[in-house]
């Protein structure tokens, strides 16, 4: 692969800068944010589609898919872990021109994401069915899991370097190339699914087998990209650091996102094992509404994975006036996404549970109620997932982490266990919601703190700018 660093006042790295730079702020953000939207909605449309597929083979299989989704997060979140870790450190230095330090992390961070899943596909496979029984599995669902998770785990290696290569390219500015290989991957598993699970009888592992195959596709059309030797990144073997305070920061960095989305497997696996006290409908029917909510999640955050880089690139060459312009615009159209989408699940919530549940009237009763009370939730969601984005990007690890933390771990986990105690099945249905309104009290007090922050830096560069262009 090409290592070398770019030099030339046309080269792809000068031109990104240029953009992210001096174009206008809203359509920026857009343009950055939509291909990402896309990739990340292709695949929470794959996870919903997989669903419906799966239900056909009974209730049983499509809570064990739910059972399994946690191990899926995870593996995404070591992915994402390590891609934020390098990210939230390649946007700036990008921004400042320091190419060699860029490649450098780059490098080492695709081969420290590899080594990091290999290592734990192995163990989770050694402890597989206790595992799975420790999350949610009962005795009917347990068989299905374990079909469906020790296919996932051949995959690991494959499916959290994608997701770190894809942070790596959304950094630099190139999300429509992340698009391309997460989206063809994704909608290649949606018609490929069907025929592994019908076609050739494999039952839910086919779905898993299909999971794999188009993972690993994403992986090679992502490659490619640094292959051809594109870009402002370039990644190289001779590039990897060895340097252990390298690897700690990478992985300092990526702790936000790391929590982030270890809290979300946590929380699920939590709900499953709560949700199984009611019954497989009740683990059934909470898997379906996770999956569908994931649209709205997956929108919000492909927007805050395009504010990312215009934030970054504009920090680190202080244009603050810009940094603060890149904030509110991205709040307002989390907003117009999070508002119209809460709407629709919240008129449509039974229809959308008919749709995934094939008849199963106790899996569609449960759904319906969990689905309108998450939908109603969705107004805080820019709160809680741009407050957190804009401080990891900054590099402010602390408070990212506690951000991140708040949604599904802080006031989700004593909620899981409290409100289906005290209100039983209706406390289960009001877990989500209720955990992202709490969170958005702290998540909205540090984004108020950073906006102000963000004023007080906009105006003394304006009068900076100012002083500057005043004859002397």
């Amino acid at each position: 692969m090409n290592s070398r660093a770019p030099n030339s006042p046309m080269s792809d790295a000068d031109e990104t800068f240029a953009r992210l730079t001096t174009a206008p702020v809203l359509p920026l953000i857009i343009r950055l944010g939509v291909p990402t939207m896309m990739s990340m909605l292709v695949t929470a449309l794959y996870n919903t589609a997989a669903a419906f597929y799966v239900a056909n083979l009974g209730t049983s299989a499509i809570a064990a898919l739910g059972i399994v989704f946690s191990l899926q997060m995870f593996i995404q979140a070591l992915g994402i872990m390590v891609g934020q870790g390098c990210a939230s450190m390649t946007s700036r230095l990008l921004g400042a021109k320091d190419y060699d330090r860029v490649n450098r992390l780059a490098s080492t961070g695709l081969l420290t994401v590899v080594v990091i899943a290999v290592t734990f596909a192995l163990l989770a496979r050694i402890f597989l069915t206790p595992f799975l029984q420790a999350i949610g599995a009962t005795d009917t669902i347990l068989p299905y899991a374990w079909d469906y998770a020790v296919v996932i785990l051949m995959g690991a290696p494959v499916m959290a370097a994608a997701f770190t290569l894809n942070n790596l390219l959304r950094s630099e500015g190139l999300a429509f190339v992340g698009m391309l290989g997460l989206g063809a991957g994704g909608i290649l598993n949606i018609i490929v699914t069907p025929v592994f699970i019908f076609g050739f009888g494999w039952g839910i592992a086919g779905a898993a087998w299909s999971t794999v195959l188009c993972q690993l596709i994403s992986f090679v059309i992502l490659l490619s990209h640094y292959w051809r030797g594109h870009g402002s990144i370039h990644l190289s073997v001779r590039l990897v650091d060895f340097d252990p305070r390298t690897h700690v920061l990478i992985l300092k960095n990526g702790i936000p996102s790391m929590t982030r989305n270890a809290c979300a497997t946590v929380a699920a696996c939590l709900l499953n094992v709560v949700a199984a006290a009611f019954g497989d409908a009740a683990v059934a029917a909470m898997s379906v509404v996770g999956r569908v909510m994931m649209i709205s999640n997956a929108l919000l955050i492909g927007l805050g994975q395009g504010f990312q880089p215009v934030l970054g690139y504009n920090w680190g060459a202080g244009l603050f006036v810009r940094v603060k312009e890149s904030l509110d615009a991205t709040l307002k159209m989390g907003y117009f996404i999070v508002v119209t989408g809460g709407l629709v699940g919240f008129v449509f919530a039974a229809d959308i549970m008919q749709f995934f549940a094939v008849g199963d009237t106790e899996v569609v009763a449960v759904g319906v109620l969990a689905m309108q009370l998450q939908c109603l939730a969705c107004i805080v969601m820019p709160i809680n997932i741009i407050g957190n984005m804009a401080y990891q990007v900054l590099g402010r690890a602390g408070i990212a982490t506690l951000l991140a933390a708040s949604r599904q771990g802080l006031f989700f986990l004593p909620l899981v266990f409290l409100l289906p105690y005290s209100l039983g099945l209706t406390g289960l249905q009001a877990v989500p919601a209720a955990s992202e309104v709490m969170a958005s009290f702290v998540c909205g007090y540090y984004l108020y703190k950073l906006r102000r922050e963000f004023i007080a830096r906009a105006e003394a560069s304006k009068a900076n700018s100012k002083t500057m262009a005043e004859p002397l």
